[in-house]
């Protein structure tokens, strides 16, 4: 779950090392998400672009499967999961990619026997 951290002063946040090199919109936008704890939010909207990418590209397999692995690799930071249950979670997706693109008729990906390629 994302949390809020405590707010920074503006004058803390503008002695930063990257100041000189952001406007004062970019500022504000960078005082906000260092309020953010967690990767909530990222695990959200890469799961939203991957929807979005399945709808609208379903023959990209490859993107797909780029974005769930970084999916499964925020997912693992966020819950320190053990490699055994990363791999369980990549079969996950997996099966889930395939039960889409293989039925469909997409070939971008896919091995021998229908399967997708690691």
């Amino acid at each position: 779950m994302a949390t809020r951290r405590s707010k920074k002063t503006s004058p803390e946040l503008n002695a930063g090392f990257y100041s000189r090199a952001l406007g004062e919109a970019e500022k504000l936008h960078l005082q906000e998400a260092s309020e953010v704890e967690g990767v909530d939010d990222e695990i959200a909207l890469l799961r939203l672009r991957l929807r979005e990418m399945a709808e609208k590209s379903p023959e990209r397999i490859d993107l797909q499967m780029d974005l769930a692995a970084a999916i499964a690799r925020l997912v693992k930071t966020r819950y320190q999961i053990s490699s055994v249950q990363k791999k369980s979670l990549k079969a996950a997706v997996t099966k889930v990619l395939e039960e889409v693109a293989v039925p469909l008729g997409i070939g971008i990906g896919v091995g021998v026997g229908g399967t997708l390629r690691d």
